[in-house]
């Protein structure tokens, strides 16, 4: 069976506050190792109350300080937003920190607003047609330094922290065929181009140092519960927090609403179906059939769990439940 990971966007819900939901991202990292799951990656955001992990890097310190055995990483670092040498010290030090457990996931969206874009970046030209360019910089500050080499990132240099090329179209999976990395698709939230992604990478891979031969990660909700019932009510959080990103009114994570479908129009149900066309909502049964169904379809060689659920005894649930049907389907 292909192994599972977790992706934690450290949910600030309604009615607590970003120390909560950095205490929860600890416990849920805890409890990842415990289940078996092979990575646990944080994504950075910016701007969205719902969201407590901006500072990438320190959000994922957090997890990796709780843990012991379990891969520890960025899914991912937008690249635009920073100067490689700062991204290369900082993961050289986690590296430091905690050897052979961190993974470095880079993309080039913004992750937030028009504005929070601009004061984040300073200027708005070239700074995702420079992502090809960024990557190989980042690349060579985190390998080994080269005779006469004037630029070093210390802590970085000689680390070899793995590089992960993150994207949600096309562009990414070229270039992460072109450069011989991994490549981990946003599936989970951006469905659309995800089969002919893959067929890009796949087609394109050129083996490298780092990888032989292609790797793919998919990204998967699920909203696992005892009953298809609960599952569904579970998802009616992230359903929301959708909606309110596509009206420019983001909040924090919702409870669940029992009358939230029954209140969408039918263009923004479509919407939502299509957002989540990649997820698995229900009871175990239900997850353990769309789970085959989409290995099936995808051959993915790793899934990324995304369990965006407002309560976190719930959401530890979820991850246990489908980390049972992972084991079920490995041992079938």
């Amino acid at each position: 069976m292909i192994p599972f990971s977790v992706l934690d966007l450290a949910p600030v819900v309604e009615g607590a506050d970003v120390a909560q939901a950095l205490s929860n991202s600890r416990d849920l990292a805890q409890n990842a190792e415990r289940l078996g799951y092979r990575r646990f990656w944080l994504a950075e955001h910016h701007a969205m109350p719902g969201i407590a992990s901006a500072a990438t890097a320190l959000t994922i310190m957090n997890a990796a300080a709780a843990t012991n055995t379990i891969r520890v990483g960025a899914g991912g670092i937008m690249l635009p937003n920073h100067a490689p040498i700062i991204i290369a010290e900082q993961f050289g030090t986690l590296e430091a920190l905690f050897p052979g457990r961190i993974d470095l996931g880079v993309g080039r969206a913004p992750g937030g607003d028009r504005v929070t874009m601009q004061a984040l970046r300073r200027t708005l030209i070239g700074g995702e047609d420079r992502f090809p360019q960024d990557v190989l910089e980042l690349q060579a500050l985190l390998g080994p330094s080269a005779p006469g080499q004037v630029l070093r990132a210390v802590p970085g240099e000689g680390s070899n922290v793995p590089i992960w090329i993150l994207g949600s179209s096309t562009f990414g999976a070229q270039l992460a065929g072109l450069l011989g990395l991994p490549f981990a698709f946003a599936s989970h939230f951006a469905p659309a181009q995800m089969m002919e992604a893959l067929a890009v990478y796949r087609g394109r891979f050129k083996p490298s140092e780092q990888l032989k031969e292609p790797y793919v990660m998919l990204g998967f909700n699920t909203f696992a519960a005892p009953t298809d019932e609960e599952g569904r009510l579970l998802s009616t959080s992230l359903m929301q927090a959708f909606a309110s990103l596509r009206r420019g009114e983001p909040r924090r994570l919702q409870p669940p609403d029992p009358e939230f479908e029954q209140s969408l129009s039918v263009s923004e149900r479509a919407s939502l179906e299509a957002v989540l066309a990649c997820s698995a909502i229900g009871s175990p049964r239900t997850v353990r059939r769309s789970l085959e169904a989409f290995i099936r379809r995808t051959g993915a060689d790793e899934l990324i769990i995304a369990s965006h659920i407002f309560d976190h005894a719930a959401r530890v649930r979820a991850y246990e439940i489908t980390a049972q049907v992972r084991d079920e389907l490995a041992a079938a």
